[in-house]
């Protein structure tokens, strides 16, 4: 008795763990990707400048449009020569990597005149879907935003729009200019932070702390305010931040929080949270509703440390102490290392 209860236990495990590779040996593979062009349940996906294959495999599969990530990036494998345009496009859940590649890839499935901005998106990046949308050349709206004041911002220490465009929905008449649609979402984010009690005279702080937060979070509202609560609990007690995802942006790089060694030993980085106290030298993102909110309303809590442990649901773990947090981090690592599919969220 006592070895056959050993036996399933291993089994169990080993099936829980494993389960794909137990598959593949037995033949009993599950099927990883859709047939035909959609169910008929429309749905918006926002492509990004810059954005890989990997990069545009994670995105139809998160909201749903192909069945997996190893559909669409071994479809891709095979294509080597297809590329992405920025913007937003109209699809359908539930469609083949092939058909929904192919969607991508035709101009009727481009939203003119509506854009979707992402949370937590920078603006540098957001500007190539509005163009995309306005059907603007890129430059105009970059140059728009360089005369940040015009629009109502004071000058700030990081000489930026960052942080001042609202993350939503927008819908354009034709011939909206660069100036008019930056202005539209810099009012928005004012009618957000006025609706929230945010002075006037605090708002690039509120827009800082909140911005960092969202690039920092997964999809929990209630991990939002936990994050806020460690970052405000370390301002507190004169510790550093210590957040990759202000280094990363100060390099430039604004689709990922990996760092390396170097990049976080940087102090000329003015966004490097690791070398310099207190918050970065501006927002590195756009935040929405719910990390204004984080930012001004963190959950109470003696946390210091936290780290997503899945960066694929945004599961994350808080710590108080730093071997605690030590501890959680070896569960990312090993996560990391899991699968081919994670380890694209891994760098």
């Amino acid at each position: 008795m006592a070895l056959l209860v050993i036996a399933s236990g291993v089994g169990a495990y080993g099936w829980v763990n494993y389960e794909k590779q137990i598959r593949s040996v037995l033949g009993w593979e599950l099927p990883n990707d859709y047939t035909g062009t959609g169910n008929g349940t429309e749905v918006t996906v926002v492509i990004r400048a810059g954005d890989i294959g990997s990069d545009v495999a994670k995105t139809l599969a998160s909201a749903d449009v192909t069945m997996t990530y190893d559909a669409v990036y071994d479809y891709l494998v095979g294509h080597p020569n297809i590329s992405f345009e920025p913007g937003n496009f109209r699809l359908q859940k539930h469609m083949s990597a092939k058909s929904a590649v192919a969607a991508l890839a035709d101009p009727k499935n481009r939203i003119i005149s509506e854009v979707t901005i992402p949370e937590g998106m920078a603006a540098r990046d957001a500007l190539p879907i509005l163009a995309a949308a306005l059907e603007l050349p890129v430059a105009d709206l970059e140059s728009a935003a360089a005369d940040y004041t015009s629009l109502g911002i004071p000058a700030n220490p990081a000489n930026s729009i960052e942080g001042y465009l609202f993350p939503a929905r927008y819908d354009f008449e034709p011939g909206t200019s660069a100036h008019d649609a930056l202005q539209r979402m810099v009012n928005e984010t004012f009618a957000r932070l006025d609706k929230a009690g945010v002075a006037p005279a605090d708002r690039y702080r509120v827009l800082t702390l909140a911005s960092v937060v969202q690039r920092e979070s997964g999809p929990s509202v209630a991990d939002m305010h936990k994050i806020a609560r460690v970052f405000q609990n370390r301002i507190d007690r004169g510790m550093r931040l210590q957040s990759d995802a202000t280094v990363a942006y100060g390099t430039g790089n604004t689709h990922t929080v990996w760092t390396t060694k170097a990049e976080r030993a940087d102090a000329s980085n003015l966004y490097n949270t690791y070398a310099n106290d207190g918050l970065p030298v501006g927002p590195i993102g756009l935040p929405g509703d719910d990390a204004i909110d984080s930012a001004l309303h963190p959950t109470p809590g003696a946390w210091l440390y936290f780290v997503p442990i899945n960066l694929k649901t945004g599961e994350t773990v808080f710590s108080e102490t730093a071997a605690q947090h030590e501890a959680a981090a070896q569960q990312l690592r090993d996560w990391c290392a899991a699968s081919a599919e994670n380890k694209t969220y891994c760098t």
